[in-house]
C-alpha cells in the first residue's frame, strides 16, 4: 500500500497546473468555481497560459511549475488542468523527494497516468480523477467522489454485471490508468509492478489492433499473469480498419487474459466517459465480482 496524502481542510490551497497540453486561464473558471464551492483556495500555476506548440510551455517550464507546487508546503493538492500528451516528458526533470516527505494529492487521468505510475513506484498514492477541463460537464459522482477522497472519505463503487466478467474476489493495491500510457512506460523506470495488484485500464480513440498490440505487450512483459484482479473502465470511441480486426476492445482484453483465473470486471465508471468517478491509485482495495454486480471497496 502506498502512503495516502492527508485529507484537505477548508481553506487549503490547491494548485492548478498543466503537465501536458496548453490551457487558457479562462477555461479554468468552472474548476475554480468547484474548488471555491468546496471552500478550497485555487492557486493558478505558472504553466497555465504558456504555449509551445501543443504544450503548456516547454518541458522545463512545465516541470518548473510542478516542482514549485511540490516544494511549496502551503499547496495541499495539485490538480492537473488538461491531458493530451506531455506528462512523461517532464518526469525526469522533477525531484519528487519533497512529496515523499510531505505527500499531497496529485489529481488527473489519461496522460496523467504517467505521473500516477511514477508516484506509485515511490510509494505515494494519487488520484485518478477528472481534470479541470470539462469538470462541469461530467456526472455529479465524478465531482463528489473527487471531493470525498480529498476530504478524507473513501467511496465504494457498485456497477452492473456484464456477461464478459469473471466472477471472484481480489484484494490488492489498486494501480493503472490509461492503457496507452502504461504501454508507453514499459521498460522505463516508471513502469508499474503489477504483481498481486488490481489493475485498472481505460482508453480512448484507439484502433482495435492498437489495443491488441498493447495488451500483448503487457502480457509478454509479465504484467498480466500475476494480477490479483482486473477492472476495465471506458474503452471509448474505438476505431477499426477497412478490413475489420474482428474483435471488440472487450473481446481483445478477454482473449489476452483467457489463461488466467483472476476476477475481471468491465464497465467500471471511470475513464473518458461522462461518469468519470475518482479512484485512489495506490490504495488497498477489494474487488468482488458476482453474477449480479461488481463492487470495489477500499480496505
Amino acid at each position: 500500500m502506498n502512503t495516502l496524502p492527508p485529507k484537505l481542510k477548508k481553506g487549503d490551497q490547491v494548485a492548478i497546473i498543466s503537465t501536458a497540453r496548453k490551457v487558457n486561464a479562462i477555461d479554468l473558471a468552472p474548476a475554480i468555481a468547484v474548488l471555491k464551492k468546496w471552500e478550497l483556495t485555487p492557486v493558478i500555476g505558472s504553466s497555465i497560459g504558456l504555449t509551445e506548440n501543443q504544450f503548456a510551455g516547454s518541458d522545463k517550464e512545465r516541470a518548473k511549475d510542478l516542482q514549485q507546487q511540490l516544494d511549496n508546503p502551503e499547496i495541499k493538492a495539485i490538480w492537473c488542468a488538461k491531458g493530451g500528451y506531455g506528462s512523461v516528458r517532464i518526469l525526469d526533470l522533477v525531484d519528487f523527494s519533497a512529496l515523499q516527505q510531505a505527500p499531497k494529492w496529485i489529481i488527473g487521468y489519461s496522460d496523467v497516468t504517467a505521473l500516477h505510475a511514477h508516484l506509485h513506484l515511490q510509494g505515494i498514492a494519487s488520484l485518478h480523477a477528472q481534470m479541470c477541463i470539462d469538470v462541469e460537464t461530467k456526472s455529479e459522482a465524478s465531482r463528489e467522489t473527487l471531493k470525498d477522497i480529498l476530504f478524507g472519505e473513501k467511496p465504494h463503487y457498485n456497477f452492473p454485471y456484464t456477461a464478459f466478467n469473471k466472477i471472484g474476489t481480489a484484494k490488492g493495491t489498486l494501480i493503472g490508468g490509461n492503457l496507452s500510457v502504461l504501454y508507453s512506460l514499459c521498460g522505463s523506470n516508471s513502469a508499474v509492478d503489477t504483481k498481486g495488484k488490481i489493475l485498472f485500464l481505460e482508453d480512448l480513440d484507439e484502433y482495435l489492433y492498437h489495443i491488441d498490440r498493447m495488451m500483448q505487450n503487457l502480457k509478454r512483459n509479465g504484467m498480466l499473469e500475476n494480477l490479483a484482479g482486473l477492472i476495465v473502465g471506458g474503452m471509448t470511441d474505438m476505431n477499426d480498419n477497412t478490413i475489420p480486426f474482428g474483435k471488440t476492445a472487450t473481446e481483445i482484453i478477454l482473449s489476452s487474459i483467457s489463461e488466467y483465473n483472476f476476477p475481471v470486471a468491465f464497465n467500471f465508471p471511470a475513464g473518458h466517459i461522462w461518469d468519470n468517478q475518482a479512484l485512489i491509485l495506490g490504495a488497498e482495495a477489494t474487488l468482488k465480482v458476482t453474477s449480479k454486480q461488481s463492487r470495489l471497496t477500499y480496505c
